[in-house]
């Protein structure tokens, strides 16, 4: 019953889901004819850009005498007006999937969609997490004076990290290179003792400032990585912030030299101090050219750090992106906060804090990269020039089962697992040259050497503009001499109608209609037009019909007056394939039900019908002429409406109805009827309860005899009671007043007076008062 129940409805559910979507595709509709049909729509192309509603009517004569404008509209409305399916132009969205790029992270890797102005597609993207991927990890370093300590640590941890790393990566190798600072003034000192040696202050021997050494390419070598750290030494420069940005962008960027391999994990892990220098700091040594964003490494050493600003934190964030590395910052308490700052900037980034002399150096890779690599988030980019006419949105679907639209990341991704993303594509305008142009979109998951190619083909032009044949002459040479010239025999409908209907010019033997201010007016004798006859929902004829003479000619399947009705039940059609269910009719694609107890929208509700136990004596009565065995099941079921069953203990059914039903053999059938779902349920007992009716009539007379016999009984003991107490108080009559015991201040007195009110007369004898107290002597005289 349970199942049944929700199959029920889940069926009225998508009934209704029906319903509301049969409105809004009128309202819909409605809407794109008021936007497809404006006067300014006189070429395919410009209706095919003012929405995806929108489609354009080539066929010949089509609306003859209508303006041109008219050949727009929505498909239903120009298959209303008459335009055959072959020569409509509206093109569709496509979306083509290239499954032949294999792939292992990210699927699909190529596809082509076909877009016009207004219209959107939707496409899903898998990204799978891998087990254990190759890593390759670059060491960028700040070697300025204040990072001695984390220096000489590094030493010392380069190959515990390595270790560590070989039991999340199947492939572990490690590269290396240093920072400090554009070697230029107010960057550094530029007196040439300083040049050559920052600390010369300090007696300390110190390499020069330089704005990005490449110093090892990633290798396996542990052994050739420790002798490379223990060679490095420290510089020193002036101001606080450091050039990191500027090494970042020249790490990323410069693939080979790096020795980034293409199936690994990319990690650049910069250790620093100091906050970075932004793009506009370089003004201040007078360097005014932006940031290429190419590679420019000499001899491995960055050769344009003085010609070149600091790249902006968007242009570094799109290089990383582009180029597959996650960026790990190791930095000092006191930045902590600034680098944290930029996690929301720069995509695949992670920020640690580094503990004194970098002593958590080790476990701060480590966890990074277990982050970095639970977090799976895509980035979309289409190429320059072109993104404004494009609008994106993304739903994500995590393996939690979580769904969130609008968001591009999911959380705690575990190896193996697989996030989705629902990508939608949207194009608002045509690109201002006349031919179509393809667009390219990329999303990319952050971090993944494997991405998505989106190929947009915007759809602008139109099918019949290769042939000439989008719509009529709208300037045809004069008549010719055959036509009869000035004849308008051809323009009546009969010798009895008016040249065109009366509202249309006949010219060479053609009726050229009139325009309206109300709407359209066509046809060979301008006979037909969209505002003469009734509306429903908006629409003309309910947008099932033409309007002809200012009457409504219904389409195929529809009927009526105003064509709303359809022609076919199916509408009406219940689950047990009956229409309203047996108990109605159906009328213009409703229900009407028969009885006016019924409701719903098959006549399958009746509340009323089930209430009452006496409506369900002839199904018991037939389940009980049946013995109560299974086979009553089939054979009552043309007389019971429920749905039946036989229970050996019915109080132990708490929900319902309990009835009674009184049998011929002088017994009582007791049945509980459920309620609970539309359809009702009975439960018959199968031990009936059987009391003769004269062993009432005993129990009935006996407890009358014995009630009366009780009220008599107390009513004697009651006169009994008063009568013993009436004699002692006659026997006693000292005792009432016996209050020597008592204090005489506290005995009542009594007092007799006569109160005379204003109207009334005085009495003609003379006033008496007396004051009498029992057994005390008088203390005052009454004067």
């Amino acid at each position: 019953m349970t199942s049944c129940m929700r199959r029920y409805c889940d069926l009225i559910a998508l009934r209704s889901l029906l319903l509301i979507s049969v409105l809004l595709l009128l309202v819909r509709s409605d809407s794109a004819d008021n936007q497809c049909r404006p006067a300014l729509a006189s070429t395919c192309e410009d209706c095919l850009r003012r929405g995806p509603e929108c489609a354009w009517c080539s066929q010949e004569k089509f609306l003859d005498g209508a303006h041109v404008s008219q050949r727009c509209g929505s498909v239903s409305d120009l298959r209303v007006r008459g335009c055959e399916e072959e020569f409509i132009e509206n093109p569709k969205v496509k979306v083509e999937v290239n499954a032949a790029i294999s792939s292992s992270q990210v699927a699909p890797r190529e596809i082509s969609i076909h877009l016009r102005p207004g219209g959107e597609a939707s496409f899903v993207i898998e990204v799978q997490q891998l087990e254990r991927y190759p890593v390759d990890l670059y060491y960028l370093v700040d070697v300025s004076a204040s990072m001695q300590d984390n220096l000489d640590r590094l030493k010392t941890v380069g190959l515990a990290l390595s270790h560590q790393m070989k039991e999340h990566s199947s492939d572990f190798r490690v590269g290396f290179g240093s920072f400090v600072d554009k070697p230029v003034s107010p960057y550094i000192d530029v007196h040439p003792s300083k040049l050559v040696n920052p600390c010369s202050d300090y007696d300390i021997h110190c390499r020069p400032a330089h704005g990005f050494i490449h110093v090892l390419p990633v290798t396996e070598n542990m052994t050739e990585f420790t002798r490379v750290i223990q060679e490095q030494r420290i510089s020193g420069n002036m101001d606080t912030p450091e050039g990191g940005f500027d090494a970042m962008l020249q790490a990323t960027v410069c693939q080979e030299d790096i020795g980034w391999r293409p199936e690994a994990k990319h990690l650049l892990l910069v250790m620093t101090d100091q906050p970075s220098h932004l793009a506009l700091d370089s003004k201040l040594a007078g360097i005014v050219v932006p940031h290429d964003g190419r590679c420019h490494l000499e001899d491995n050493i960055y050769s344009q750090t003085a010609s070149m600003e600091h790249p902006t934190i968007g242009q570094l964030a799109e290089k990383l992106l582009e180029n597959n590395v996650y960026s790990i910052f190791a930095v000092d308490k006191v930045q902590y906060q600034w680098y944290e700052d930029l996690l929301d900037l720069i995509p695949g980034s992670y920020v640690g804090q580094m503990s004194p002399k970098a002593s958590n150096l080790k476990d701060l890779v480590v966890d990074a990269y277990k982050k970095l690599l639970s977090d799976v988030e895509v980035q979309i980019g289409v190429e320059d020039g072109q993104a404004h006419r494009f609008w994106v949105n993304v739903t994500t679907l995590c393996p939690d089962g979580s769904s969130v639209s609008g968001n591009t990341k999911c959380s705690s991704v575990q190896p193996k697992q697989t996030v989705f993303f629902k990508v939608t594509v949207g194009m608002s305008s045509c690109p201002a040259a006349a031919e179509d142009q393809e667009v390219l979109m990329s999303v990319r998951p952050v971090g993944f050497n494997e991405s998505v190619t989106v190929r947009i083909r915007q759809v602008c032009g139109c099918g019949c503009s290769e042939t000439g044949r989008c719509h009529d002459d709208p300037n045809p040479s004069p008549c010719p001499a055959e036509t009869g010239g000035d004849s308008t025999d051809a323009c009546r409908e009969d010798r009895t109608k008016p040249v065109c209907g009366g509202r249309g010019t006949c010219k060479c033997g053609r009726c050229v209609c009139d325009s309206s201010r109300f709407g359209s007016i066509y046809g060979k004798f301008c006979e037909m037009d969209d505002f003469s006859c009734p509306y429903e929902s908006g629409l003309v004829c309910g947008g099932h019909g033409r309007c002809v003479s200012g009457e409504c000619v219904c389409l195929p399947g529809w009927m009526g007056e105003i064509c709303g009705c359809p022609v076919s039940t199916e509408t009406c059609v219940s689950n047990d394939g009956l229409i309203c269910s047996g108990r109605g009719k159906c009328v213009c694609g409703k229900c009407v039900c028969d009885d006016s107890w019924r409701s719903g929208p098959f006549c399958e509700k009746c509340p009323m019908c089930y209430s009452s136990c006496q409506s369900h004596w002839s199904c018991v009565n037939c389940h009980l002429s049946n013995g109560l065995v299974s086979d009553g099941f089939q054979l009552c079921n043309h007389s019971c409406t429920p749905s039946v069953d036989y229970v050996d203990d019915i109080t132990e059914l708490v929900r319902g109805k309990y009835c009674l039903y009184p049998s011929s053999d002088k017994c009582q059938y007791r049945f509980l009827m459920d309620l609970a779902s539309d359809r009702p349920q009975l439960h018959i007992s199968r031990h009936p309860v059987c009391v003769w009716s004269r062993r009432y009539f005993k129990t009935f007379l006996s407890v009358f005899l014995l009630t009366i016999m009780l009220g008599v009984g107390m009513l004697a003991a009651v006169r009994q009671l008063l009568r013993a107490r009436g004699r002692w108080w006659q026997s006693n009559p000292e005792q009432h007043f016996d209050d020597s015991h008592k204090d005489s201040s506290f005995i009542p007195t009594t007092n007799e007076k006569t109160i005379t009110y204003r109207r009334d007369r005085l009495p003609s004898h003379p006033l008496e008062m007396h004051s009498h107290k029992p057994k005390m002597p008088l203390s005052d005289t009454w004067q």
